[in-house]
């Protein structure tokens, strides 16, 4: 039996002494999924369901039209055709990277073997295939990890916290190979964190999860833009927008990024001209005014729209969400500023943001 959609449906409920799983997704068939959420939240456990290492049996799974468990069947873990990266790369010690990568694959078929060329090269380690795992940094394990997860031409690629074990220069050699896979793919990631830098970097869509439940399920720009359920990645809470770099300035080590509804300069890093790159504008760097303020330090100024205000976690402030065309914006301010404004939905303001995180 084959379902008809694009997408992955997955729903559980798993029963534990002092923790329920009870969720009900429906999540894209292709792009980077986002489990998010404090340790303890659910987001292993589910991972878990999906790969059928625990067996949910009130529960149904379908990846992108398969189904893998239903009330008539459930197929085991190694007839799931799925990669899985833990967070300790786990490689067997006696085989080289390359014997590791092959591991496994004699139930493939020829077709499918071009692919392990295409691993080696997506994550850098063609340099290392003669190599034993005790001669691997933490961050070459953990390459050789997701290329031997993706060596069996996954359906479906399960990531429970990757760089979790590693430091943070480990961290950031292997993110832009994690980038490239997010690029490059075919494949639906699921991916685990509680890291906000890794969900910003990488996440096309995000599922928020607190005591085994979904909180909040839905494209990143979109959920983090919520005020009704604001989600801090990390300190604050704020917005992750897609952009192209436009143009450099050379003189002032600037560039300026374009997206659906304006422009924003940012320092300059070195990505070329037309490169897609993210931006993070946390809700505390915008503030609000009637006019666009010629006379001030701060470079971005982003004719903007009300569209809803609510409450903050403190009762002396409020959230403000606005579109800057047909992209979202928070902004944080006190509720004093918010009526000297007089501020209400379909009010046109100007944003002015102190500051924006180029995060990739």
């Amino acid at each position: 039996m084959k379902a008809t959609t694009n997408t992955i449906d997955a729903r559980f409920r798993l029963d534990w002494p002092g923790f329920t799983l009870d969720v009900d997704l429906v999540l894209p068939g292709r792009g980077v999924t986002a489990l998010f959420g404090h340790s303890g939240s659910g987001k292993t456990t589910l991972l878990r369901c999906i790969a059928g290492l625990e067996h949910a049996r009130a529960g149904r799974l379908t990846v992108n039209g398969e189904v893998w468990q239903d009330d008539r069947q459930w197929l085991p873990t190694h007839k799931r055709p799925l990669g899985y990266v833990f967070q300790e790369a786990s490689l067997f010690p006696h085989l080289t990277v390359l014997g590791n990568l092959r591991y496994g694959m004699k139930r493939m078929s020829d077709p499918q073997r071009v692919r392990l060329d295409h691993a080696i090269e997506l994550v850098g380690i063609g340099h290392l295939l003669e190599r034993k795992p005790d001669r691997l940094s933490g961050g070459e394990r953990q390459r050789a990890a997701i290329a031997r997860a993706l060596a069996v031409s996954p359906r479906l690629l399960l990531m429970d916290e990757p760089l979790a074990a590693l430091d943070l220069k480990r961290k950031q050699e292997i993110l832009p190979y994690l980038e490239r896979l997010h690029d490059e793919l075919d494949i639906p990631v699921l991916y685990v964190s509680h890291s906000p830098d890794e969900v910003a970097r990488l996440a096309d869509h995000i599922v928020a999860m607190e005591d085994g439940k979904v909180l909040a399920n839905g494209p990143l720009a979109d959920t983090l833009a919520r005020l009704d359920l604001p989600i801090r990645l990390g300190e604050d809470a704020g917005v992750v927008i897609e952009a192209t770099v436009a143009v450099r300035d050379t003189q002032w080590h600037l560039i300026r990024v374009q997206f659906a509804g304006g422009s924003l300069w940012v320092r300059d890093n070195g990505m070329p001209l037309g490169h897609r790159a993210r931006v993070r504008i946390l809700a505390r760097d915008v503030s609000l005014s009637h006019g666009k303020g010629e006379d001030t330090s701060i470079l971005n100024a982003l004719p903007a729209s009300v569209s809803a205000i609510a409450d903050d976690s403190h009762p002396a402030q409020a959230l403000v969400r606005l579109d800057v065309g047909t992209t979202p914006l928070i902004a944080r301010l006190t509720k004093r500023s918010a009526a000297q404004l007089a501020i209400q939905p379909g009010m046109d303001l100007w944003a002015h943001i102190k500051a924006v995180a180029l995060i990739g």
